[in-house]
């Protein structure tokens, strides 16, 4: 679920709140970028610079962080603003459509193709063609990619004419593409092709300082959203909960928790007790040490003989994955949204790990 666009309405903050410092803010049509941090800010500079050109653009970051933000910011602040910005995200469509729903069918190209049909590509002609999770194409799409990307021109399932074309792309992915190039999954030359201007978002997590302007801003749309106006802020203790939290689902993961809490809390404030248990209890820890249940082990003692991180990191994931799938009754929809992921990414993970 992508981040929904943010009404311009604002709800006053207490009296006692003082803004010390005031976050950079990019309003796009989709949204808005939020924050202090210096790696978002260096984002945005590279979006005002590149904005103009019809380079091709590769946006990396963990599922959450706000690729579709920048892809829109992008696309309002570049000549192609008055075209359409058409999105498609590669791991929701099944394999054995793709080639047809980005470039189009001839009648009779295949079973059921009863009639010619466009597709997202000449639906983006003369603005911005998204591919989201780009990682998830299919190596035969690749090659069609590739040759949009050299020769600007592509032909329909069905169809040998060839069709000339004026979009910009940009990919994004939460994928390793250099992993998955090493591992022949992903085309050497479609990557380099793609990764022309690299953008990666920082996870939320290494952008602390983010978090208490964004949840602001969340419960500022969500009040004007519900009608929530008896709702005006948050109490201190709640705001050092949020900003304690590890956010494995990152921006998504904040602004889904931000709005139940508005929607639950029986105000003025939003309080600790509105925030969910397994949050205000992210830092404490049983007698024996361990870490509790289902949270980061922050404060866990690095071995004196030294620690295998990969191998660490990847039974940590692993955990919070089955714990996902249990708490939902193995139900992937419900679990890939606990977890921040795109259903497909998890359906992908679940196969490359064997759980």
């Amino acid at each position: 679920m992508s981040v929904p666009a943010i009404a311009e309405v604002y709800v006053p903050e207490p009296p006692t709140t003082v803004h010390l410092l005031r976050p950079t803010l990019r309003p796009t049509s989709r949204g808005k970028i939020i924050g202090h941090n210096p790696a978002m800010k260096r984002v945005l500079e590279t979006i005002q610079r590149v904005a103009g050109s019809s380079c091709t653009v590769l946006v990396t970051g963990e599922s959450g962080t706000g690729k579709e933000l920048v892809v829109a910011a992008l696309h309002d602040a570049s000549p192609r603003t008055g075209k359409p910005l058409v999105t498609v995200n590669c791991g929701a469509i099944p394999e054995n459509l793709i080639e047809s729903e980005l470039f189009g069918h001839a009648r009779g190209a295949f079973t059921g193709a009863h009639a010619t049909r466009q597709g997202h590509v000449a639906a983006a002609e003369g603005g911005t063609l998204f591919l989201d999770e780009v990682g998830e194409l299919p190596l035969q799409v690749q090659v069609k990619l590739l040759r949009l990307l050299q020769q600007r021109e592509y032909s329909m399932v069905g169809d040998s004419r060839v069709i000339k074309s004026d979009v910009r792309i940009v990919a994004a992915t939460n994928r390793d593409l250099e992993a998955e190039v090493a591992a022949r999954r992903f085309r050497e030359d479609l990557f380099y092709r793609l990764n022309v201007i690299h953008i990666e978002l920082p996870a939320l997590r290494n952008r602390a300082e983010d978090i208490e302007p964004l949840a602001k801003h969340f419960l500022a749309s969500c009040v004007s959203r519900t009608g929530r106006f008896d709702v005006v802020g948050f109490t201190p203790e709640a705001l050092e909960v949020l900003k304690s939290h590890p956010w494995p689902g990152n921006v998504r993961s904040l602004e889904n928790t931000v709005e139940r809490a508005v929607l639950l809390t029986a105000g003025p404030h939003v309080g600790a007790d509105d925030l969910p248990e397994r949050m205000r209890q992210g830092v404490a820890r049983p007698a024996d040490g361990a870490p509790a249940s289902g949270e980061a082990p922050a404060s866990a003692p690095l071995p004196e003989t030294g620690i295998d991180l990969r191998a660490a990191v990847e039974r940590y994931e692993n955990q919070l994955i089955l714990q996902a799938l249990e708490r939902t009754g193995r139900n992937k929809n419900r679990a890939a949204q606990l977890l921040g992921l795109n259903r497909t990414t998890l359906v992908e993970m679940l196969k490359r790990k064997g759980l």
